[in-house]
């Protein structure tokens, strides 16, 4: 499976996401628990991979699956990293409105780029770079409204904690898609196997979470496990399904690609789903909308595309010149095109070997 094919399958499913949820309320409300809605989601993840681990069993030679504890201890992390951020995007919110939180959510983007280079090691050039910040600023130009309106003066008015907090969620989001990036290229395990391992975790914080709101609750409605399918419609269940299979695409992802692809796949679906709304729920379009899709559409170009698609650099800017000295005493000027060089290796072993 092509990893683009993937990526925009993830484009379309987190599109979807979104709208589904706003499909699923009921009078602007929920009538379910939606706390409930990650538990079961997490259920889902965990029963597919362990149904695509059996199968992989059965086959010869058996799947790679380390069982170390060593290993097996980091898994939990990136639950643990994801809690806290909920925690933080809550405390984030008291701090500033939803407009202007939903604009500092793009710096991901940027620290996504940052971290992806400090701890994986992997470089980009000048071009993916500004690929990168062309992303974030064309995600956020679509998300900014006119300055007629009231939340255009809100945008820097917020004090100094909740911009703090924000720069904070956007680096624990990072962080939490670039160590799990880490856990499934760690060695060759089955993806189905690391999929067991970071669900389980996932499915027992989910777990606690409801528990814990229990508590806090005084348990007034019952225990969470007698009350888990209340208010679940048909559009509900497509939310748990949706939300399930958008993380096992992120994972997929995380083992074939990276977390780069990940990000323009999820800022690309935040333009679709403007878009979608513009027909479902009479949202107006603005000029922002349509510069941020331009922006975003040079980024993506920018950022996948050849070099020479992007430069219009002469041929002998791709080449090398070298000066050898033949036996004869003829001293001869040699072009070297490097792509040839990569394409035939063991032509270009032999002929440095000639005399």
């Amino acid at each position: 499976m092509q990893w683009y094919f993937v990526a925009v399958l993830l484009t379309v499913l987190t599109s979807s996401q979104g709208i589904l949820t706003t499909l699923s309320q009921s009078n602007g409300k929920y009538k379910y628990d939606y706390a409930t809605v990650p538990f079961l989601a997490e259920v889902f993840k965990l029963a597919v991979s362990s149904f695509f681990l059996w199968r992989e069993c059965k086959k010869s030679p058996l799947p790679k699956m380390t069982t170390e504890w060593r290993t097996v201890i980091l898994y939990p992390i990136p639950s643990i990293i994801y809690l806290i951020h909920n925690n933080v995007q809550f405390a984030t919110l008291t701090f500033v409105d939803t407009s202007t939180y939903q604009i500092m959510g793009n710096l991901k983007i940027v620290t996504t780029g940052i971290l992806f280079r400090l701890f994986l090691g992997r470089r980009l050039s000048n071009l993916q770079w500004m690929a990168i910040v062309l992303l974030a600023v064309g995600t956020t130009t679509s998300q900014v409204r006119g300055c007629g309106e009231a939340s255009c003066d809100s945008l820097f008015s917020a004090p100094v904690q909740g911009y703090m907090l924000g720069v904070l969620s956007a680096c624990l989001s990072a962080l939490a898609g670039i160590y799990t990036e880490f856990l499934m290229k760690k060695n060759n395990d089955s993806l189905y196997w690391q999929n067991i391992q970071l669900y389980t975790f996932g499915t027992i914080f989910n777990m606690a979470r409801l528990a814990l709101d229990d508590f806090r609750g005084g348990f007034e409605n019952g225990p969470w496990w007698q009350r888990i399918f209340n208010g679940y419609t048909i559009t509900t269940w497509m939310v748990v399904f949706n939300l399930g299979s958008t993380g096992l695409l992120v994972s997929w992802l995380m083992k074939n690609a990276d977390n780069i692809v990940k990000v323009y796949s999820t800022s690309m679906a935040m333009l679709l789903t403007m878009i979608i709304s513009i027909f479902l729920f009479n949202f107006k379009p603005t000029l922002q909308l349509f510069l941020g899709i331009i922006i975003c559409m040079m980024s993506l170009h920018m950022y996948f595309a050849p070099p020479n698609m992007l430069l219009d650099m002469p041929v002998f800017l791709n080449c090398w010149f070298v000066t050898r000295i033949f036996p004869e005493g003829q001293l001869k000027l040699i072009v070297i095109w490097p792509a040839l060089i990569q394409r035939f290796p063991r032509a270009w072993a032999s002929s440095k070997g000639m005399s």
